[in-house]
Formats: structure tokens, sequence, C-alpha cells
């Protein structure tokens, strides 16, 4: 017995030393890399990195990268790759070590990797053990993994930030739950930038062959300027950038029967949100177009995900939606009832593909648009095998045979994009913009004030502290009673001067009324947030309502601690 414990004591010590020999070795390949950047997030990791390693690339920058999202590649400073071996085909953070390992080997400039942890603990290792990064990059805060990260998008805004640097910098497009990263930021000291998404036009968006985000890009550009690479040379490299394998994408079949149909892989955006942001692009881009039909992938292991995907159905508008995958109750159940009978069972994961394929391919038009949401593993797979086998349609799009003639177009010609700072805000009076007047050229007799000129405010004549109300002797009494006019200074404000001589509202500014218009907007309108100044100075100003302005002051510039 004691032989036994001296031989475990003796393997328990191999174990220490040889595990102490490999964190220094670690240690020192990462001393060899200056740059690490390491992209986190809900969504677009995957795209991200490339484009982020792109962007070093056209800049000169020796850049190895590595992603992790639907399929593992390690990118040569070539922009050539490979895939990542796995053993038994398992992801583990572990993997991290050999990866740096290689990367060292080029003596990069740079090297950027996809966050692959998901627990936050793992996630905090991964930063603080395995990449130490010095650029921290966490694009966005959606609903996913709340298993593990937390049930509300603050909590998992707080777990996603353990991959911030400790004393680094770190970038991100997310708006909404800014002030919970700035908070999380301020503990380790990490600078926060924020990427905006509105610097990037849509002719610099255009460039790309393959589709992305103005959120993306606004990320990748920011890193790319962090390390000395000019905007017009980061652009050029992302252009060249190989896509990832799951990037968004739409390919023209064509189907038994004459039929054309455009279909749309948006199998890596799933959760809700990035499946309505990736099909309103489309939308808007014309990559597809209605009729539209969708195809849900259900999987055994993600019944939640399955729910989600079928509730977001009358978001979409389709014609059809199409179930694949088990179990499809757990989709069909969660559409809600006035738009359940437009769903079609295909039969589940038993069924051969080629069945499903023949009836799905039986319902839809003579031109349409498939779109397949969910998850890719299992049916989603077949389904791609089998369109990949019809023949590419090669014909130039006949709009004007899509078009209906003399139809109505529909009270939504596409679904609310989420991601929206407002998606309903419209005017309520004819859609007039925030400063414009709601009733300029309308008719007379259409007026809400009858007997007023078209297109005047009918206070237009009367000055602030006249009385336009009725039964009043015109400019003899102010609108408060038993204040004198002309006006007096408000007791409490000895100083102040203005047409309203009491200043009834206190905090408004001396001399204007409570209501009064700001940037032209008609009387007793709400306005809209201000814009916040732009932080950084690289684009137009942007508004950012959610988080306060001196989280963010305007002297902050990229690469420059507050």
């Amino acid at each position: 017995m004691l032989f036994l414990y001296c031989v475990l004591l003796v393997c328990c010590l191999i174990m220490l030393v040889a595990g102490i020999v490999e964190q220094r070795r670690h240690f020192s390949n990462l001393d060899r890399i200056p740059n690490r950047v390491l992209v986190n997030g809900i969504r677009g990791k995957s795209s991200i990195t490339r484009l982020c390693a792109g962007a070093l690339r056209g800049g000169g920058l020796t850049t190895v990268a590595k992603t992790t999202g639907t399929a593992a590649r390690f990118i040569h400073p070539d922009a050539t790759e490979e895939p990542v071996y796995r053993k038994f085909g398992i992801a583990n953070v572990v993997e991290q070590i050999g990866i740096v390992r290689r990367a060292a080997a080029y003596r990069p400039d740079a090297l950027v990797m996809e966050c692959m942890a998901v627990m936050p603990a793992l996630q905090e290792i991964n930063q603080s053990k395995l990449i130490q990064s010095t650029i921290g990059v966490l694009c966005n805060v959606r609903e996913d993994h709340v298993a593990e990260m937390g049930p509300t998008l603050d909590d998992i805004a707080r777990s996603l930030s353990r991959s911030m640097p400790h004393g680094g910098i770190c970038v991100t497009a997310e708006k909404e739950r800014f002030d919970v990263l700035q908070e999380e930021a301020d503990a380790r000291d990490c600078t926060l930038v924020y990427a905006d998404p509105d610097t990037v036009s849509d002719e610099e968006l255009r460039g790309f062959s393959w589709f992305t985000f103005k959120e993306n890009v606004a990320i990748a550009l920011t890193v790319a300027g962090l390390l000395g690479v000019d905007r017009e040379t980061a652009l050029k490299g992302m252009y060249e950038a190989p896509p990832d394998p799951g990037v968004l994408s739409v390919e023209r079949y064509e189907a038994p029967g004459g039929k054309r149909l455009r279909f749309a892989n948006v199998f890596a955006a799933n959760d809700p949100e990035s499946t309505l942001m990736n099909i309103n692009q489309l939308l808007d881009l014309g990559a597809v177009d209605r009729p539209l039909n969708v195809v849900i992938n259900c999987r055994p292991d993600r019944v939640e995900r399955n729910g989600q995907m079928g509730s977001i159905v009358p978001e979409l508008q389709p014609d059809k939606v199409f179930v694949i995958g088990h179990p499809a109750k757990s989709a069909i159940d969660a559409i809600p009832a006035e738009w359940r009978d437009r769903a079609v069972d295909l039969g589940g994961d038993q069924r051969d593909g080629e069945e499903f394929m023949h009836e799905l391919l039986g319902h839809l038009g003579a031109s349409s648009s498939l779109v397949a949401i969910g998850n890719i593993h299992g049916q989603g797979e077949v389904l791609l095998e089998h369109l990949a086998e019809l023949p590419p349609d090669e014909s130039e799009p006949d709009r004007d045979a899509e078009e209906p003639a003399q139809d109505p177009a529909p009270v939504f010609t596409r679904p609310l994009d989420p991601y929206a700072e407002d998606p309903y805000d419209r005017d309520p009076y004819d859609q007039a913009p925030y400063g414009q007047d709601p009733y300029a050229g309308t008719p007379t007799g259409q007026h809400p004030y009858p007997g007023t000129p078209a297109g005047q405010d009918p206070y237009a004549d009367a000055r602030v502290g006249q009385a336009p109300y009725p039964g009043t002797p015109h400019a003899q009494q102010p609108p408060y009673p038993g204040a004198g006019y002309p006006p007096q200074p408000h007791p409490q404000q000895p100083h102040a001067q203005g047409p309203y001589p009491q200043q009834p509202y206190p905090g408004t500014p001396a001399g204007q009324p409570p209501h009064a218009p700001s940037g032209g907007a008609p009387h007793g309108r709400p306005q809209p947030p201000r814009p916040a100044p732009d932080p950084f100075g690289i684009g137009a100003a942007t508004p950012v309502p959610a988080w306060p302005q001196q989280q963010v002051p305007p002297n902050v510039h990229p690469g420059e601690p507050r």
C-alpha cells in the first residue's frame, strides 16, 4: 500500500512539473506576439475575426487568425486556411494553447482569436491564462446561452465582459448595454471604445462580395486604427479576406417544373434578433423578395430555440413555414394561432431527404424565396446537400413579371428591424419628420384648426406672453394670472428675463416658454434623443440614448486611455 501511495505522489509531482513547464512555454509564446486580439460576443464573432485579420494583413502586418464558429479554421499570414483538428471532434478551450504555439512560429505582428468559451468562468480563463489579449472585442449582447450566462441581457453582458483585458482596450458596437459594459470595463481598468456603425457608408458596404453588417465592419476598422492601419488600406484588406463558411449567403436555383428559387442560408444566425436582422438586410438589398417562405430546422437538444424561431413567424410574414427536424411540434406550437395554418410539417428527422425536398419544392410557386433558419445540424445539412444538387439559375431576374399589377403595397413591406433605435419612429401626422410642421401644405378645410390658413400654426401671430386664448384681450393679459405685463423677473430667478414673466417652470432657460420648440419642432411635440458627440472623431454624431455622455468623453480617441 505504501508503494502505491509513493507511485501516486510521484505521478502528481510529474504532472505538476509538466504543467509548470507547459505554462511557462505558453507564456513565452504569447510574449513573441506583440498584439493579441480576442473576439467575443453572441453573433458575428467569426466574421469579425476574419475582417480584423484581413484589415491588418492589408496594412502590411503579419497576422495569424483562428475562428471557431460554423467550421473552426486556422488562417495563415497569407490568408490560406486549414481546418482545426479536434480529437474525437470535441471542442475544448485547451486547443488554444496549440494555436498560440503554431502562431508564434510565424513571429507575427498580430494574432486574432475568436473566443470559444461559453461558461463565464472559462471565458475569464481563456483571457487571463490562454490569450492575454491586448485588445478585446465584444461585438454584441443578445439573448442566447441563457442557461450558462444568465436569464437577462444585463447578466449576459456581464458574463461576456469577463473576456475584457485588464489594463487594455475593448472595442464594442453594443449600444443598448453600453452602460453595463462601461461599468465592467472600469472595474478592469479597461478603456471601452465604441465602434459607430453609422461611420460605415453603404458604398463601403457594397465593396464586399458577401453579406456582412456595418457593426462588424466598424469594429474591424476600429481595431485596425488602434494598430496603425488607415481606413482605406484596412477596407481593401477586408474586401480581399475570404468569408467564413457559415457566412450569410443567397443562391439562385432552378427547381423542377421550371420554378425559380432564391435560397438564403441564415442558419448561422440562430437567435431571434440576429435572424430578423439578417433577413431584413436581405429584403432591403433585394437579395430575397416576396413571396417569402421559411424553413425551420429543429433539434432535440435545442427545444427552446426551436420555439423562438416559431415565435418570430408573424414578423417574417411568410407564405409558408416548412418545419424539418425533430421535434417539429416545439416550433409549430410556438407559432401564433393566426399563422399556424401556414405551417407544413415535413415529417421529422427520420424522413428521407429526397422525399421532404420533393414535397417542399412542390409547395413553392413559379418564382419565390426560401429562407432557412434555426440550426444547421441534422436535417438542415440534408437540406443544403439536396439544394446544392439543383442546377443554378443563370437567368436575369425579371422584376416586371415579379411585381403584381395594381396591387396595393402591404402595410409592412418588410419586418421591423429589432435593432433600430425606434422601429416605430415616425410622425403620427402623415409621417412628418421631427422639426417640420405636419400640417404644412394642407388645403384649407382639412387643417385641424378650422379657419386657420393652410400650413400655418394657429398661434403663429401671437407672441409668447400675448394671449392666444379665446376671450382674452389681445396682448393685455398674460397667460399666467397674477403676473404683471410687461414681463418681470421671476422671484427665484432675479436675472431671468423673457416673455414668460414668472418663469413658472423651474429649470427652463430664461426667456423661453416651457414647451419651446427645439430644432424647429412644432409646439408641444416630444423631441427625439439628442445626438451624443462622436466620441472618437471618426464619423457623424450618433444618437446614443442608452448611456450617459460622461462615460465616453468627447476627447477619448481609439487607443488613448482615459
